[in-house]
């Protein structure tokens, strides 16, 4: 998902990758600011604490007191910049190699020095100084924990982007296919119980197309895999960032138990190994790619393909499809259901593909506007490669070789000096203003920007956009309206 990221019945797609869903004539462009010249120059306010004490207190205020958004909210406003030092967990007791030390930005200015190779590097920084035990991924290294400037990173991310562009000949057809056996799945539990959990079929639907389209290998063929590959994902996933992320069930408990230790890998080992027992015998062809075209060793491949299958889109759609599908539902988007219905039907002929979901403008919209206010990945972190000068819209700050740097993508993406009314969910704003495309932040990079072995941006930032988009008009070319939550669905009106 990349990170999430990310590296997602229809006619084969070519064998080229699938181009963004945006206009050809968007190019990337910089956010706009002030001359370097006109920048107020100011030191990074803020501080770190006493030690021990001031990570503590910060760790509690991120977690327990005020959570996540409040604790960027409340410094942004006492320190009047959006660029300042602050503690992000994990922390002391038990992470005592952990530097929790950061520079927060957090506006769309200084983010964008996050993705600029130059100055930043990304070695080991996926979810900040903390790093997950290697043995999570086999003891390898795996791409996503790998800077530009590491020569197995090119190797890897070639492999990546070579197995997406491969993928792209079933990617369609496995999406819609396996989207029939989840509202199946729906329509039958609803049936039942006049209700339907989502989490369940829609993660059986992720992991079988995802096995398929990225691994090139069938969960069918390993009757254990196919009834439980999800749920070893699941647990594999969790106890790797366990540590980061604020699950909001009762504290002190949370903090206890979820936040004080890194959990080991022998609780998930039996799960991953077999996982990556099935990918080495029915994901043999792509294995034997990664060796002969891309340098790399069997269990460099192996560990390669179950993160990015496992971690990055997975892991990724897990926690954005329901967002999305929140997002369409909730009864405060009035008319919003009757206006995707219609431009599904109206639009992109009468077999549902990424070509046809290029033609649906609304739909575009709402799937990027979802990214902007809930982007799968919360965090993104970079270590700065050499001493240089940050610029936000209205200042410039000298950070040191070694800093890292943390930016909280949900605020981000709120910039007001960017986005109109950037709190509130307006469905029509791409469809109004392509070029704030730019300024989409979600895939480690912007949604104008092109993957390659030089950057850090998800290889499948496309895939995922348009495999979002497709989500979205089966949904509609199927029902006339849906209604649920993210979590269950309640009620179904079929196609007329």
């Amino acid at each position: 998902m990349a990170r999430v990221v990310m590296s997602n019945v229809t006619p084969a797609m070519s064998a080229s990758p699938p181009s963004s869903p945006t206009s050809s004539s968007l190019s990337p462009t910089p956010p706009a600011a002030a001359p370097p010249a006109a920048l107020q120059a100011r030191t990074i306010p803020g501080s770190y604490g006493w030690p021990l004490l001031g990570p503590m207190s910060d760790r509690l205020d991120y977690f327990w007191f005020q959570g996540p958004e409040t604790f960027f909210r409340k410094r942004i406003e006492k320190y009047k910049s959006t660029v300042f030092r602050a503690n992000v967990p994990p922390s002391f007791p038990f992470f005592r190699n952990v530097n929790p030390n950061v520079v927060v930005v957090l506006d769309c200015e200084s983010f964008s020095q996050l993705f600029d190779m130059e100055i930043v590097e990304k070695r080991n920084v996926l979810v900040g100084d903390f790093m997950p035990s290697v043995k999570y991924t086999g003891n390898v290294r795996v791409c996503a924990y790998l800077d530009t400037s590491e020569p197995q990173h090119a190797q890897v991310k070639n492999f990546a982007l070579d197995t997406l562009k491969r993928s792209s000949r079933v990617w369609e057809s496995e999406v819609i296919s396996n989207l029939d056996t989840m509202w199946d799945t729906l329509e039958s539990n609803l049936a039942k119980d006049g209700k339907a959990s989502v989490i369940f079929p829609l993660q059986k639907f992720l992991f079988n197309f995802l096995c398929k389209s990225i691994i090139g290998a069938d969960p069918a063929t390993s009757p254990q895999v196919a009834e439980s590959g999800y749920a070893m994902l699941d647990r594999w996933l969790a106890l790797q960032i366990l540590p980061t992320v604020n699950i909001g069930i009762l504290q002190p408990l949370e903090e206890i138990f979820l936040h004080s230790w890194a959990y080991p890998f022998a609780l998930v080992s039996g799960d991953y190994n077999k996982l990556y027992q099935f990918i080495e015998k029915e994901g043999r062809e792509a294995v034997e790619r990664a060796k002969s075209e891309f340098g790399l060793t069997h269990q460099e491949a192996i560990h390669n393909l179950l993160f990015i299958l496992g971690f990055n889109a997975f892991g990724g759609f897990t926690v954005f499809l329901p967002t999305l599908l929140k997002t369409v539902l909730s009864s405060d988007m009035a008319g919003l259901q009757e206006r995707l219905r219609k431009e599904v039907r109206e639009k992109g002929g009468p077999t549902l593909g990424f070509e046809s979901v290029k033609e649906m403008e609304l739909v575009k919209s709402v799937v990027y506007e979802t990214l902007r206010l809930n982007p799968p990945v919360p965090l993104q972190y970079a270590r700065a490669r050499k001493d240089f000068q940050l610029r936000s819209h209205d200042s410039v700050f000298d950070v040191k070789k070694g800093e890292l740097l943390c930016g909280y993508q949900k605020l981000v993406m709120r910039d007001p000096k960017v986005f109109d009314e950037p709190e509130s969910f307006k469905s029509d704003r791409f469809v109004q203003n392509g070029e704030l495309l730019n300024y989409l932040y979600w895939s480690n990079g912007p949604q104008t920007g092109s993957p390659s072995e030089s950057n850090k941006q998800c290889a499948a930032k496309d895939y995922v956009t348009l495999t979002a988009c497709l989500f979205v008009a089966y949904m509609f070319r199927r029902y006339d309206s849906v209604t649920g939550s993210s979590s269950s669905i309640t009620a179904v009106e079929k196609a007329k």
